[in-house]
């Protein structure tokens, strides 16, 4: 996956977003603040603008730019998530022009332990680690038994949208959902869900 490819992806996750932000927005209306569309979509709209100007760096400065923005631009929790996820993503690429599997599995394991340091949730919070755990543990499966970076993305992206179907069944221990207590569970998780986007949208530019 070279940088192009990368800046490609980021493309694609911010038109995603932009096509499900009223869907994120009901997901989150039903157990949060109700702005988890709109907060994505304006901090990826602003990423997205931001990409021309880093199109020439490494793949690390990519990904700390698109940290950065979205941190300084993205309200509520998911500002803070995602910005630390893109940070520690990038500090595990640090030079790279392109990357192999590998190379994308150590981006995917620091993003995962930055979101788990950050936001102290745990598997079964019903949060984004809910699908970010999962999809690590099917990468690191993929690579052990040598498969490129295409199957093992097709790979990922099923373990991704199971995971985020089974936050629906999940009671909420974690941000405003936890509020709710057992009106939590019988929703899907908005934050499981933009991060199946995310990986979705990976794989598309990698099918691409």
């Amino acid at each position: 996956m070279n940088k192009e490819q990368v800046i490609q992806w980021l493309q694609n996750f911010a038109a995603e977003i932009e096509q499900n932000k009223e869907y994120l927005t009901e997901l989150d209306a039903a157990i949060g603040d109700a702005d988890h569309g709109i907060n994505m979509d304006r901090g990826f709209k602003k990423v997205a603008s931001q990409l021309s100007s880093v199109a020439d760096k490494d793949i690390s400065t990519i990904l700390k730019t698109v940290s950065m923005t979205l941190i300084s631009t993205v309200g509520g929790a998911s500002g803070p998530l995602y910005g630390t996820f893109f940070l520690r993503a990038s500090t595990a690429v640090t030079g790279k022009e392109e990357l192999a599997t590998e190379d994308l599995l150590k981006l995917l394991q620091a993003g995962l332990e930055g979101v788990v340091q950050r936001g102290k949730a745990h598997l079964g919070d019903k949060t984004m680690i809910d699908v970010l755990l999962p999809v690590v543990d099917s990468f690191q499966q993929s690579v052990d038994n040598n498969k490129n970076i295409l199957e093992t993305m097709q790979q990922v992206v099923l373990v991704a949208e199971q995971a985020m179907k089974e936050t629906i069944l999940m009671l909420a221990k974690k941000g405003r959902a936890s509020y709710l207590g057992d009106r939590s569970i019988g929703h899907q998780d908005p934050g499981a869900t933009s991060t199946y986007l995310m990986l979705k949208s990976l794989l598309a530019t990698l099918e691409n």
